[in-house]
């Protein structure tokens, strides 16, 4: 029962989400959650008949009106139900990683609470990132300026609340890539490292292969993930976003001087070391 309510939990705080990246179209700066991005009723994009409570309920309506609009029978795209199911999966998968990755080294219950709850904002922010990017191409600052005042928190919280010496998703390994001892100096190396290498991008091509909203998303989330973390998260998001652009390219959606937006890249990189760095990690050892 946790379980299922922790995922209708997610459901719903995808059909938000994915609301407010629907609705929002201002610029980096703008706020992100003006009362015209979160104020007034959900309408039919096609026939903008507001729609009723039960043509609300996030995923099931969807699946029962099989994807269209009970007025105007208009087809209502996959977005609307993979948002609600991904932001779900969020709410499930996080805490089941974080039982199984520092349950051995966290003091009790509670602190594994406090940290899958964390990580749900993370992510959920990430994931709110990567729809407006996706949509619109920018990242905007508020988003930015929330995951650094949540990582200064969560530094706090893993550090003196619960006293958790190594937080690293790389366990042990990260030993190997040193500043281990002293959490706060680990995250500000996290992020001097993202800053750096992305304004090197940036200065390096003018602009022309990185923007400046990826660099202002980069910084918090070294912080975030701290040294060495944050080099697996972008190198992971660099592979996998080139790995993204050959296939757009072949399959004639992309050119080879098209943007390609990076903000939903860096959100997988943060996600891929987060379930799968330590194995990763442990596997590359092992050869």
């Amino acid at each position: 029962m946790i379980w299922l309510a922790l995922f209708v939990i997610g459901l719903a705080i995808g059909s938000f989400l994915n609301v407010v990246a629907l609705r929002y179209d201002g610029g980096e700066t703008a706020p992100l959650f003006s009362p015209r991005a979160i104020g007034g009723r959900s309408h039919c994009p096609h026939c903008g008949t507001t729609l009723r409570w039960f043509e609300l309920v996030p995923l099931a309506s969807w699946i029962v009106q099989r994807g269209r609009c009970r007025t105007c029978r208009a087809k209502i795209g996959w977005r609307y139900p993979l948002a609600e199911l991904l932001a779900g999966l969020i709410a499930v998968l996080v805490p089941l990683r974080v039982a199984t990755a520092v349950a051995a080294g966290a003091p009790g219950m509670a602190a594994l609470v406090g940290i899958s709850l964390f990580w749900i904002v993370i992510f959920e922010a990430l994931f709110l990132m990567a729809l407006i990017d996706i949509r619109l191409g920018i990242i905007p600052d508020g988003l930015n300026l929330s995951l650094a005042v949540i990582g200064i928190f969560f530094a706090i919280y893993l550090g003196g609340t619960i006293g958790l010496a190594n937080p690293s998703l790389l366990g042990p390994y990260a030993g190997m890539f040193g500043l281990q001892a002293n959490l706060w100096l680990n995250r500000l190396v996290g992020a001097l490292f993202a800053g750096v290498l992305f304004g090197l991008l940036i200065a390096g091509t003018r602009g022309k292969g990185m923007g400046m909203g990826d660099l202002k998303l980069a910084i918090p989330l070294g912080f975030l993930l701290g040294w060495p973390d944050i080099l697996f998260a972008v190198a992971a998001a660099f592979v996998i976003g080139a790995v993204a652009g050959i296939v757009a390219i072949l399959a004639g959606k992309r050119t080879m001087k098209g943007a390609l937006p990076f903000g939903p890249f860096l959100a997988i990189g943060v996600a891929t070391v987060f379930f799968f760095g330590y194995q990763f990690v442990r596997w590359y050892f092992r050869i």
